[in-house]
């Protein structure tokens, strides 16, 4: 197995836990088909891509078993399992797929608690790494509390199918509710170059030790533009892509990537982002696109 530990943007200790991860990680909702929804076209092509992801250093996988519904966990056991050691594994609940492909709440105790056994059984675990809840709308954080739905994790967690647990599209205010119920490791939101709303929760969270994980770290639904982004990666001689996850990784050191992709050669561009020095005169001319952004 070839070792790029140094090279995936260094490590992260969830504080707390004793649980190290490479920075560079890999999100699995691209193994799913189109929209999320059923099989990919080349399920051997999805394993050899997660296969390749570890053997190249990743050793933390995002993933729901709302993917597909339970396609990509269903992959992610044929490809890794028995599980290396080391590995870490973290799923989300509190969504559900509706037979028109949307994308439905899934709060209540019942649905939490089969969530959490659809995730172990089609991993095929006895217990789940990190479980994050997922509350909020598509894109951001939605108001309210979320203490009733965590409670639900938290007995779960008490009971050993949970070691550890995270929110996801969460307010700072949320997670100060959030961690009066249960200790928090990782807090996973919208952000990215252009998408700095949550610039000041992310230095909060490195002062505590707790892990953000940006979700849409390329743009979301459709991938950053922007005329700032490729003048940089021109200069670097690199893609806009990859400057983008570069630029993540210099913004924080609690900031983990979970770029997902289905194409081995893209999985290569995303890892080689993490050998990406950006010196500062640059890194302050992608400031600016965030700073354009929240005028």
């Amino acid at each position: 197995m070839t070792n790029r530990t140094a090279t995936l943007g260094g490590s992260f200790t969830f504080a707390g836990t004793g649980i190290t991860v490479n920075r560079m990680g890999y999100g699995a909702m691209q193994l799913a088909g189109p929209q999320v929804w059923g099989p990919p076209r080349d399920v051997d092509a999805a394993v050899a891509v997660l296969r390749e992801a570890v053997a190249a250093g990743v050793n933390h996988i995002d993933t729901s078993d709302f993917y597909g519904p339970h396609v990509t966990n269903q992959i992610i056991r044929r490809a890794l399992h028995p599980y290396p050691d080391g590995l870490v594994i973290v799923t989300k609940v509190g969504a559900r797929r509706g037979e028109d492909k949307s994308w439905l709440h899934a709060l209540s105790r019942q649905e939490l608690i089969d969530g959490v056994h659809d995730n172990l059984r089609n991993l095929g675990v006895d217990a789940l790494d990190v479980v994050n809840l997922r509350v909020g709308g598509m894109m951001g954080p939605s108001d309210g509390s979320l203490a009733e739905p965590l409670t639900v994790l938290a007995e779960l967690k008490n009971q050993g199918l949970i070691r550890h647990l995270g929110v996801s599209n969460v307010s700072p205010a949320q997670l100060a509710e959030a961690q009066t119920i249960a200790e928090i490791v990782c807090v996973q939101n919208f952000y990215n170059v252009a998408q700095r709303e949550d610039d000041a929760f992310i230095d909060d969270l490195a002062g505590q030790g707790i892990a953000y994980v940006p979700f849409f770290p390329l743009g979301g639904f459709s991938p950053l533009q922007s005329g700032i982004l490729d003048r940089v990666a021109t200069e670097l001689e690199a893609t806009p892509m990859q400057v983008a996850l570069a630029w993540l990784l210099h913004r924080s050191p609690n900031i983990l990537l979970i770029a997902g992709t289905s194409s081995l050669a893209h999985l290569g561009e995303n890892l080689k982002a993490a050998e990406i020095e950006i010196p500062a005169q640059l890194l302050a001319e992608l400031d600016m696109i965030g700073a354009a952004k929240l005028q």
